[in-house]
């Protein structure tokens, strides 16, 4: 397929990698022109616009760190409706507010362009892999369309309802992902306290009901003390902070959504934002006097 990417980060990067590889014909654009330059190299087409990628493409995919950026790639000036024929898809994988994908989706619709909202579960590693979970939202024989590339970047693709969908269903997995690393922080900082050897005490609970992918990614980077980004803890605030915003259009409360998403702001105004996730581990030491290490 003719293919078209925006958004050259740190997920981006080798999402278009693996189209790249499948054999798709893929053009590409980023505001930084470094990350423009390493995809090219590995053979996609080097674009100056968002528009200039979408006139290129049948499907065009977006991955933009949130809504705004989304919204100013796709309907904003030399944005991707400004270069996309009718009948033709746009993908969002960024992760953004439901309300924000529904309000992109009315705008690609008044031009004849179809959208879904597919999101991605994973992190780096399974962006690399091509492992990542794709939860998407819309029609299903627009979704039949794109699943080909689904599959080149990751290894389930579940349309979850109608457009907004896919974002929810998001959400819902950052809930559950943000209160277990909040779990397994207080977990080991207990037995850490208490004297004992952290790793011996993950290798004894990963086998029962406490296991988890989430422990079993998120345990050895907090005992081996390697916060290197996988999820940044900004992004993973920003999820929260949208969770949360749609949770109150809805009267749900969600406290600890809530409280997680204040420990994730702390670390941000510590200067820990750009760390990884697993780093909320640090705030529960702070606290505790206690550093989570092999003795």
């Amino acid at each position: 397929m003719k293919v078209g990417f925006v958004g050259l980060g740190i997920m981006g990067k080798p999402m278009s990698r693996n189209l790249i590889k499948a054999g798709h014909e893929l053009a590409v654009y980023d505001i930084v022109e470094s990350a423009v330059d390493e995809i090219a190299a590995a053979g996609a087409s080097r674009e100056e616009s968002a528009r200039d990628v979408a006139q290129r493409s049948e499907i065009t995919i977006t991955m933009l760190p949130d809504g705004p950026e989304v919204e100013a790639a796709v309907t904003g000036p030399r944005g991707v409706l400004d270069g996309a024929a009718a009948g033709s898809i746009v993908v969002d994988m960024s992760s953004i507010s439901p309300l924000v994908a529904q309000r992109v989706a009315a705008a690609c619709a008044a031009k004849g362009v179809e959208f879904l909202d597919a999101p991605v579960s994973g992190g780096e590693p399974k962006a690399i892999d091509g492992t990542l979970a794709i939860m998407a939202g819309g029609k299903q024989e627009v979704f039949d369309k794109v699943l080909p590339l689904f599959s080149c970047m990751g290894s389930s693709a579940t349309l979850t309802g109608p457009v907004g969908a896919g974002n929810v269903t998001k959400l819902a997995n950052q809930i559950m992902v943000a209160v277990n690393i909040a779990g397994v922080s207080e977990a080991l900082a207990l037995a850490t306290k208490a004297g004992l050897d952290p790793e011996v005490v993950f290798n004894a609970v990963k086998g029962g009901l406490a296991g988890s992918t989430v422990l079993n990614a998120k345990a050895p980077m907090m005992i081996g003390r390697n916060f290197k980004p996988g999820f940044r803890i900004r992004l993973h605030q920003k999820d929260l902070r949208n969770a949360l915003l749609a949770a109150e259009s809805m009267k749900l409360s969600l406290p600890f959504t809530s409280l997680v998403q204040q420990v994730l702001m702390a670390l941000m105004n510590n200067g820990r934002g750009d760390l990884d996730h697993s780093a909320i581990a640090t705030f529960i030491e702070d606290m505790g006097k206690v550093e989570i290490k092999r003795p």
